[in-house]
């Protein structure tokens, strides 16, 4: 009877680590695993961000945050001020954008002379994002911008807002001939204050008047500061 025991040169033999084909387009210090661990990192610095600000957060804290290492950090993203910024630009050119979309719509309709519709379209963007945990801390870290070293928070404005910003101005002339350049752009000013104020978390609109206003409702936030912000750019 012949033998069912396999030759021994048909055997397999476990390839040597060392031999392993490595591929080509893995770079070194690549980690490993199928997580997103970029926006692990993001989500979590931008949380920490919100609360303590540039100057006042590490990388430390922002690794112990998103339960990865500071290696891991500074592999994606080289240094806190490039994390930072990438935090800040990756809503706030979504910010951007859909504004640009708004005054585009606006313009198809015919509507691009309607002053509330041109503030509301400005607005709304920006109050969307108070409908999820990541937009809210967003809108915190982008109040306390101001008190962040003027190389990083003027660099980070210019980037992500000033087009749009201009845009707005100008669609705002358009609609108020009689406003001058000079007037739109403090008033424009003055909205983005008062915008940024309300929907960063910040206000103590609940303190002031409990049970009488409600600063969760974005449909009340957007009429009320639509209301104040179309009268001051009408003011004489």
């Amino acid at each position: 009877m012949p033998s069912l025991r396999k030759p021994k040169d048909t055997v397999p033999t476990k390839m040597p680590a060392s031999s392993k084909p490595t591929p080509k387009n893995k770079k070194p210090g690549r980690p490993e695993g199928a997580g997103n661990y970029k926006e692990q990192i993001l989500d979590a610095a931008e949380q920490v961000f919100a609360v303590h600000g540039y100057a006042g957060t590490s990388l430390r804290e922002i690794a112990g945050t998103a339960h990865v290492t500071q290696a891991l950090i500074t592999y994606y993203f080289k240094s806190k001020l490039q994390l930072f910024e990438q935090v800040f630009l990756r809503r706030s050119h979504t910010i951007a954008q859909e504004r640009e979309d708004g005054l585009r719509d606006l313009r198809k309709l015919d509507k691009h002379r309607d002053v509330k519709r041109i503030v509301q379209a400005f607005l709304k963007p920006a109050i969307a994002q108070r409908s999820t945990p990541g937009g809210r801390a967003f809108l915190q870290l982008q109040a306390r911008l101001n008190l962040e070293p003027p190389e990083v928070s003027n660099r980070l404005r210019d980037l992500a807002y000033t087009e749009s910003t201009r845009r707005y101005v100008q669609a705002l002339q358009g609609a108020l001939p009689k406003l001058s350049t000079q007037d739109a752009y403090w008033r424009m000013i003055a909205m983005i204050g008062a915008y940024l104020y309300t929907v960063s978390d910040t206000n103590r609109i609940q303190d002031y008047a409990p049970g009488i206003c409600d600063p969760e409702d974005p449909d009340e936030i957007l009429d009320q500061l639509t209301r104040f912000i179309v009268a001051g750019f009408k003011a004489a």
